[in-house]
């Protein structure tokens, strides 16, 4: 099978239904959620099995669900229906309510890392911030963008700070307050957002 076709080589790519400059907003977004998926593939690696079984499961399932978000992103086609469906943002919900209840109880901003997966995972968060930003900028360009798909985002960013707190926690880590933080959590949950 090869897999170089010669078409981008003049800047365009094709989207489903399309094709646009690469460099295109489009594009920007459903790149950004393959670099999700990658990062979170790291963070799998980096996670022993029998410790984490529950968490390796959420995070193959994300997989798909990041491959799905990332195909309703790369499409401006009436006609193909929308994969990513709205039960991913209930299932990630009720995951982070577990995490929030399961890890120690958080007032403060706290620092990236403490554990090499819980590093992988708040880079997948930061990534997975810039990838919602990417959506609500397609959106704001009049672009057709699933509200699912942002919703998702948005979830999976909240997912992966909870998850990365569990992770340090399971391995005995204690997360690192940012010193200069005022109290911004109540219940772990952040004020606002």
């Amino acid at each position: 099978m090869r897999i170089y076709t010669r078409t981008g080589d003049k800047g365009k790519t094709s989207i489903i239904g399309g094709r646009v400059d690469k460099d295109d907003v489009r594009v920007e977004a459903y790149g950004t959620v393959d670099e999700i998926n990658c990062f979170v593939g790291q963070a799998m690696l980096e996670l022993d099995s029998t410790l984490f079984e529950d968490v390796l499961e959420d995070l193959e399932r994300i997989q798909h669900e990041l491959f799905d978000c990332g195909g309703d992103l790369a499409s401006v086609s009436e006609k193909r229906p929308l994969k990513l469906a709205e039960d991913a943002v209930s299932q990630l919900e009720s995951r982070i309510d577990a995490f929030i209840e399961e890890a120690p109880e958080l007032e403060r901003f706290i620092l990236p890392g403490g554990t090499k997966p819980a590093a992988s995972i708040h880079i997948a968060r930061t990534v997975t911030r810039r990838a919602e930003r990417l959506a609500v900028s397609l959106m704001k360009a009049d672009e057709t963008v699933s509200p699912v798909a942002l919703q998702y985002l948005n979830r999976l960013s909240d997912y992966f700070f909870a998850l990365a707190r569990v992770v340090n926690f399971r391995l005995g880590v204690k997360d690192v307050e940012y010193v200069r933080s005022a109290k911004v959590f109540r219940d772990g949950k952040r004020k606002g957002d």
